[in-house]
């Protein structure tokens, strides 16, 4: 079954208003959507690009990427990916193009679901029971009517009366006794009944510094804990993340901007991780991913993938290391892929897990008129 056609289209959705995590301003988000047919079948595949430069990605997959899928046999994922690689040495490895790699990829994936007629998370050998997620949120929002642990509060309150028992906020955008104070809030809400996870994005500049301030968070959560700490570091210093994970004694993760299976490979090999939270839609697609988690699983390392809960839940169903997936409501306006989406292919969740989709392939479908009117030209 040959590769007969690969479109690439570029979305950008804006938030409804300005949100903070500890390094950047959230205006809007672009998301870059493939389609490849084959066969008279339709594969659809995505990928989160950042808050713009979305064009780059386009443009790899129209001028570098569709020379070496054009004509290609659309069943030999592996071999495509290969190819890909090998074709972007010079100008990709990394960045947008990796990612344009992981959404050509992502499409693939769902087109051989849909040709099997089976849903991707049975396709790779899992099963169709719910995966365990949690609620993921807690950035910095612009409102004078509440303080920020006050804010805290009701987030976690909303999570769950939805059914969710984990956690997740962003801490590094305060100061440190501002952020425990917000910490404090919410496992207060949390009582010691669920799990709180705290996201400083690479906030911290040195090992000494990020020590200082997690324990003092530590002392914050009290009887609730921290769940895990994520990205205290900047996602290169690899040695910082080995010295760290040996010093504090809750897990560290990191993992979720870290490109193929190469970058991975030097994660696992000094422990610098005790959980990875690899991104399907960053370091290369399925194919990829499904590399990674082996070898995490090998190395006795959980995972707990970063975002993309409508492809991650297929994802993690075949992947027995995996702790929980990553899960926004829409309504949060913060992972606000699912704007594109048609509303009954939007992810399910019920009792703090999210349902896998008994459709073919990914299950998604992308809603015609909204992609429409978010493309950027």
């Amino acid at each position: 079954m040959q590769i007969r056609e690969v479109e690439s289209t570029l979305v950008r959705v804006p938030v409804r208003r300005p949100t903070r995590m500890a390094t950047r301003v959230l205006t809007q988000r672009d998301y870059l959507l493939v389609t490849v047919r084959a066969g008279g079948l339709e594969g659809t595949g995505y990928a989160y690009i950042g808050t713009a430069g979305g064009e780059i990605a386009r443009e790899a997959v129209r001028t570098q990427l569709c020379s070496v899928l054009l004509g290609a046999d659309a069943d030999d994922i592996v071999g495509a990916w290969e190819r890909m690689y090998q074709e972007t040495l010079l100008s990709g490895r990394r960045g947008a193009v990796l990612r344009a790699m992981s959404a050509v990829d992502v499409a693939l994936w769902d087109l051989l679901g849909k040709r099997a007629g089976l849903p991707l998370a049975v396709l790779l050998g899992g099963g169709l029971a719910p995966v365990p997620a949690y609620a993921s949120g807690g950035y910095y929002v612009v409102d004078p009517s509440r303080t920020p642990a006050e804010q805290v509060t009701d987030e976690i309150t909303a999570n769950r009366v939805q059914g969710f028992v984990d956690h997740k906020i962003k801490v590094g955008g305060l100061s440190p006794q501002e952020d425990a104070e917000r910490v404090a809030a919410a496992a207060a809400v949390i009582g010691g009944t669920g799990r709180l996870a705290l996201d400083a994005n690479n906030a911290y500049s040195t090992v000494k510094e990020a020590v200082r301030i997690v324990r003092l968070f530590q002392e914050a959560a009290a009887e609730t804990g921290v769940w895990w700490i994520e990205e205290p570091l900047r996602p290169d210093d690899v040695a910082g993340y080995a010295e760290l994970a040996q010093r504090l004694d809750i897990p560290v993760a990191t993992g979720e901007i870290a490109q193929s299976r190469w970058e991975f490979r030097e994660l696992i090999e000094r422990r610098a991780a005790d959980i990875l939270q690899p991104d399907a839609g960053v370091l290369g697609g399925v194919t990829e991913f499904l590399r990674v988690v082996r070898a995490a699983d090998t190395a006795a390392i959980p995972v707990a993938p970063h975002w993309h809960a409508n492809l991650h839940v297929h994802l993690a169903a075949a992947s027995p290391n995996c702790l929980a997936i990553e899960h926004f409501t829409l309504d949060k306006d913060i992972y606000n892929f699912e704007t594109v989406l048609t509303p009954e292919t939007r992810a399910g969740f019920r009792d703090g897990t999210v349902l896998v989709p008994e459709r073919p392939g990914l299950g998604i479908e992308f809603d015609a008129e909204q992609v429409r009117r978010l493309t950027v030209a």
